[in-house]
């Protein structure tokens, strides 16, 4: 079962606006077409503002024209707007102001999800399932997302207040919340599985990843771990630099990660590992699918040329450009790909976009639906296809071209359009609220803090998944007897998870979820083959 399901790699590099600006101005004036095309673009949209019928907003025409001409260069050279750029620096930067809540708006209503581990919420006692129902008194419910964030986000030190109203509780309850830096974490959750399998699960690569990482290896060192899996599944990629550091956690010093090579050679860049690997000697497989692009296919596609690591699951994304962001004066800026990048062996992990009709079939079409299960550790399964060959550190064939294909291929497994229905209607975590109401106590006493004996006893009965069905027909998704009784398994193992995340937050979700995933499953099985690749005893 899949687990887990576009964020654009950061440059090192970095120039000042004045030099930015002074390049543009020396090309106006040293290329003849770039100068007149400038003047074209200045006449028509001040033709257009003067003379045409209706009044035009001449800012929505510029972003207009900056995002036509970037789309017709790559995928990834993109305009970000102001609103954008605050969000997308936010989550590469790892940390951000305000109360320190995951929240979801269930019935027009603010409904905690779980408080931030650390953060002032979780420190006054807020709950999951808690209902914020006013903000400094003032009415919150009909809310949507951004208001939550307008309202709830601010400047570290300074105080909200939420009403809530709590399941039991017969009053509301009033909190006072300063608002503090509250840490976005890359790391999603760390853990030994089975005794001496470590896994941890990896979303992105931010400013902190690699500060995250480390230490979480070295907490499941202390823990007993034996082997590890590195779960990059659905990470879109970030830092070029973390990925760097993350694979010189486990290949030694002075070997090439990545590098680049540009149209002016002062984009052409060699990372090396330049520190001895701390985890050098570690059995190790990391999971991939087609949710892992850019910094993900770095660590990937190094840790295959090395043969360091066992690649499993699904061929990545393949996007092996690199951007760099161009910040503009409006507190907006656009990304230019300025690179691309090329793994050890000298692949190039980009796949073709040239015939791609627009961005969105470019993002449907990634990976490789075609693929069957099975061992591919001689890379037989790309042998037929057109693209370029390559040798790893140890002899073997792999391709370029077209993401990182695994070197053991398992496919997620399917679920029905009954389940992806739940799903999609949010329905396992509105029941979940519901059971809450009158299960929370006995659950508490039953498994207290031992999420170990709950993920291995606790069960839910038929009861319960009659009433689960019976309340996803009352939100409008009618029961498909026949898919339900083919997901029956997934759908009671999900709500589980849901139920565990309320008491253990991702260590819960994660932890259940993984009984019922394919590829982790088949990963645990193949820690034979990972030692024997990376000639390890």
């Amino acid at each position: 079962m899949k687990l887990k399901n576009f964020k654009i790699p950061y440059s090192i590099i970095i120039l000042t606006l004045g030099i930015i600006l002074g390049i543009l101005i020396q090309r106006v004036f040293s290329d003849d077409n770039l100068h007149n095309g400038l003047t074209k673009l200045s006449d028509v949209l001040t033709y257009t503002e003067k003379y045409y019928v209706d009044k035009v907003d001449s800012q929505k025409l510029v972003v207009a024209a900056i995002n036509g001409m970037l789309g017709k260069l790559d995928p990834h050279s993109v305009y970000i707007s102001p609103k954008q750029l605050m969000s997308v620096e936010e989550s590469f930067r790892g940390d951000f102001d305000g109360v320190g809540i995951e929240f979801q708006i269930i019935n027009d209503t603010i409904t905690v999800v779980s408080p931030i581990t650390g953060g002032p919420s979780e420190m006054l006692g807020i709950q999951p399932g808690d209902k914020i129902v006013k903000i400094n008194g003032t009415d919150a419910v009909g809310f949507t997302n951004d208001d939550v964030r307008a309202k709830l986000r601010g400047k570290s030190g300074t105080k909200v207040q939420v009403t809530i109203v709590r399941y039991g509780t017969k009053n509301p309850i009033v909190y006072e919340i300063t608002r503090a830096r509250i840490p976005l974490y890359s790391v999603d959750t760390h853990f030994i599985y089975d005794g001496n399998t470590g896994y941890v699960s990896l979303s992105k690569f931010s400013e902190t990843t690699f500060a995250e990482l480390d230490s979480a290896l070295n907490d499941l060192k202390n823990r007993g771990m034996k082997q590890l899996v590195l779960d990059l599944r659905g990470n879109p990629g970030g830092y070029l630099n973390q990925a760097v550091k993350v694979v010189n956690l486990f290949i030694d010093k002075n070997k090439l990660i990545v590098y680049t090579k540009g149209r002016r050679p002062e984009f052409d860049e060699e990372y090396k590992a330049s520190e001895p690997a701390e985890f050098k000697y570690l059995p190790l497989i990391i999971l991939v699918n087609k949710g892992s692009a850019s910094a993900s296919e770095i660590v990937s596609g190094a840790m295959q040329d090395w043969d360091r690591a066992l690649i499993v699951g699904e061929t990545t994304f393949g996007k092996g450009l690199v951007q760099r962001q161009f910040p503009l004066p409006d507190n907006s800026a656009f990304r230019l790909t300025i690179a691309r990048y090329y793994t050890p062996s000298g692949r190039l992990i980009q796949r073709d976009y040239k015939d791609l009709k627009s961005t969105t079939e470019y993002y449907e079409e990634a990976g490789n639906d075609k693929e069957k299960d099975g061992n591919n550790l001689e890379h037989t399964a790309e042998k037929d296809s057109a693209l370029p060959k390559f040798k790893t550190h140890d002899g073997r064939i792999v391709y370029g071209g077209g993401g990182i294909t695994p070197d053991y291929i398992i496919k997620s497994g399917s679920i029905s359009d009954y389940t992806i229905q739940l799903m999609k209607n949010n329905i396992f975590y509105q029941f979940i609220l519901n059971y809450l109401d009158t299960h929370k106590k006995d659950i508490q006493t039953e498994y207290g803090n031992d999420l170990k004996k709950f993920s291995n006893e606790f069960s839910f009965k038929n009861s319960d998944l009659l009433n689960f069905t019976g309340f996803a027909q009352s939100k409008g998704i009618k029961l498909n007897p026949k898919e339900y009784a083919a997901d029956k398994i997934f759908i009671s193992t999900r709500l589980k998870a849901e139920l565990a995340r309320t008491f253990w937050k991702s260590k819960g979700w994660y932890m259940v979820m993984l009984k019922v995933d394919d590829q982790f499953q088949k990963a645990l099985s193949l820690f034979g083959e990972a030692k024997q690749l990376a000639n390890l005893k």
